[in-house]
């Protein structure tokens, strides 16, 4: 495989006007032969991630209601598997679906992350999103040979500690060069 994604952003390309990935920033949580997988990163739901606990029937115990945890917005993780809860963290405990990104990115599928918040054992930085973007083999690339993404090396503050509003725009200046410069249309030599 010549291209792997993993740990980098896509980024919607101006042009891009489909109403799910328009205006976004993926996260790639994993990219290899078989495809690629990641997590809409700047697109919050209307659900807190207090209310999602309430929904689940999972009382956050250790987090009183006026803890920023709580009330941090459930992102629009994609629309595969958008009944289900997926969760970008930094290494924190042992959980029984985790993929290890990075040595400083976690992707976790399994409830007992969701338990361990709960509790108040939160990792440090966390993103909690209902859904995940997926691509099967070869269909990401074709779409960035089609002028739909940018790609860029992911950067840590921009994915946990910007403004959700603000991370676009953040994740644009990573490329080194003015969003607003970009061409509509794509030129092949």
């Amino acid at each position: 495989m010549s291209l792997d994604l993993t740990n980098h952003f896509l980024i919607a390309m101006p042009t891009l006007n489909d109403p799910v990935f328009g205006g976004t920033v993926i996260y790639i949580c994993e990219h290899n032969d078989g495809g690629a997988m990641g997590l809409v990163v700047n697109r919050p739901t209307d659900m807190t991630i207090a209310d999602l606990f309430d929904r689940i029937e999972l009382p956050l115990e250790m987090i009183p209601n006026s803890h920023p945890l709580g009330k941090n917005p459930v992102m629009f993780g994609g629309p595969v598997q958008a009944d289900r809860g997926f969760v970008l963290h930094a290494p924190a405990g042992r959980f029984s679906s985790t993929l290890k990104v990075t040595d400083d990115i976690s992707f976790t599928t399994s409830r007992d992350i969701l338990e361990s918040l709960a509790l108040g054992e939160a990792p440090q930085r966390l993103l909690l999103s209902i859904g995940y973007a997926g691509w099967s083999a070869g269909q990401l690339e074709q779409e960035i040979l089609d002028n739909g993404w940018l790609t860029v090396a992911a950067d840590l503050h921009v994915l946990f500690d910007l403004p959700i509003e603000q991370r676009f725009n953040a994740a644009m200046k990573l490329l080194g060069f003015d969003p607003l410069m970009l061409a509509s249309v794509a030129g092949h030599a």
